[in-house]
């Protein structure tokens, strides 16, 4: 075996019969053997072991929890909700919903089996062995959930049909949305007809709502749409925000199209087919173009439970503007005019609860502030038209309430409730009751 005279590469000389390699160099001296061959020899084995560890556990199965690669550079815990094969890449890959248990349900998404660290999996735990521990350890407000979980058509489900129900809906049907100059991503599942199960985008008429599967579909449909605004009445125009009130029973197909759009929104609310009960209150911005819907509340038209709300949207498009504190200000001058005291409906969702809590903290901290001498609840009450209820909670939560000599005392000391305010925010856009133009429903002709 020749080589120059100035070669100082090693060559290796395996023998099968031998335990060890014999180097040489071309002065025949021995070189020492070379551990890190065996090293690799141990990696590559490894390797090829967790290869057929991944591979064994693949498809992951439904319920899996797993680390993620999230869109901010970092992995976070997931639990797989659902699968499905992706045949668009030509090899058949399974791709995963998943829930980011962190986050906030309106963060689950479809990814990639790339996003996933295969080596953080932690087996799923048997459905049928879950499902029994769920119905023993079921707690209260898990059971009210249930009871209050109501869908048209579905009243002859028990308890673990809605359990499946609900499991149905944990995954988002349509991913995104157009309406109006805006491309909305979805939060939630909405349950549209069966014959959008194949969609992944929709395209709503901003002004009548109708929804399309095509781009071309919706812009044939504005040429021939009349509509420039919610239709109903206009209760409310100061600059250009417009408040409009759709009744649903008069406008059955927008309320409906209306509950399908904001479902996809809302989490804990379920869709009421039977809109005719409601009243839609319609936020909209107006320029030249027309009237745009930012948001919207619904309420029932006789509410046992003096509910001056049921629903509250902001589209995503105009969070953070100040509407959804309009919203709400607005259920409660519209309770003012009824001569009636109002509390949202329940259960309220995790914004809904931050925007109201918020909402009552303004309003009764800056009453205190400005009144001299003893005030009630029951004052505070008929000033607002919040209900006693939510005035005791939300004063309770603030640490403003102390019990003496068996009643309640209001403890409103300047600098705390200048604290308090500060810490609630600022109270976003203002209704001028003056622009008006309203008369409850019950008068009505």
């Amino acid at each position: 075996m020749g080589s120059s005279a100035n070669t100082e590469t090693a060559i290796i000389i395996a023998s099968p019969a031998s335990n060890h390699n014999q180097p040489l160099t071309n002065g025949g001296d021995a070189i020492p053997t070379h551990p890190p061959l065996l090293l690799l020899d141990r990696a590559t084995s490894e390797l090829e072991a967790s290869k057929k560890r991944r591979s064994g556990m693949l498809p992951l199965e439904v319920g899996t929890r797993v680390m993620c690669l999230w869109r901010d550079g970092k992995y976070h815990p997931v639990k797989v909700i659902e699968r499905r094969k992706n045949h668009s890449d030509g090899n058949n890959e399974y791709e995963y919903y998943v829930h980011y248990t962190e986050f906030n349900r309106r963060l689950d998404e479809w990814i990639k089996l790339d996003q996933l660290d295969l080596d953080s999996v932690e087996c799923a735990l048997d459905e049928k062995v879950e499902d029994k521990v769920t119905s023993l350890k079921m707690t209260r407000h898990q059971k009210r959930k249930i009871d209050e979980t109501h869908v048209e058509g579905h009243e002859e489900l028990d308890a673990a049909s809605l359990r499946e129900h609900e499991e149905f809906t944990k995954v988002k049907n349509i991913a995104t949305i157009e309406l109006g100059k805006y491309e909305i991503e979805t939060w939630y599942f909405s349950p549209f007809p069966p014959e959008y199960n194949d969609c992944v985008k929709l395209f709503f008429c901003e002004f009548c709502l109708n929804f399309m599967k095509r781009k071309e579909q919706l812009q044939r449909h504005m040429r021939k749409c009349d509509l420039k605004h919610p239709p109903g009445d206009e209760i409310y125009r100061s600059s250009t925000l417009s408040m409009f009130e759709v009744d649903g029973k008069k406008n059955k197909v927008y309320a409906q199209n209306l509950c399908y759009l904001a479902k996809l929104f809302l989490d804990h609310k379920t869709l009421y087919y039977d809109v005719d009960l409601f009243l839609f209150y319609i936020l909209c911005e107006c320029d030249d173009r027309g009237c745009h819907m930012v948001g919207y509340f619904s309420k029932e038209k006789h509410s046992e439970e003096a509910y001056n709300l049921a629903c509250i949207l902001t589209l995503p498009p105009y969070q953070r503007k100040g509407y959804g504190k309009f919203l709400i200000a607005f259920s409660y001058e519209l309770s003012k005019k009824e001569g009636k005291v109002g509390t949202p409906e329940r259960p309220l969702s995790d914004l809904g609860l931050v925007s109201y809590r918020g909402y009552w903290t303004r309003i009764l901290l800056d009453i205190l502030k400005k009144h001299k001498g003893n005030i009630s609840i029951k004052e505070l009450s008929d000033m607002t038209a919040i209900k006693a209820e939510d005035i005791l909670s939300t004063l309770q939560s603030l640490e403003l309430i102390q019990y003496r000599k068996g009643q309640h005392v209001i403890c409103a000391d300047p600098k705390v409730l200048d604290r308090h305010l500060k810490a609630a925010g600022r109270g976003g856009l203002d209704v001028d009751v003056s622009k008006m133009i309203w008369t409850p429903y019950k008068e009505q002709s």
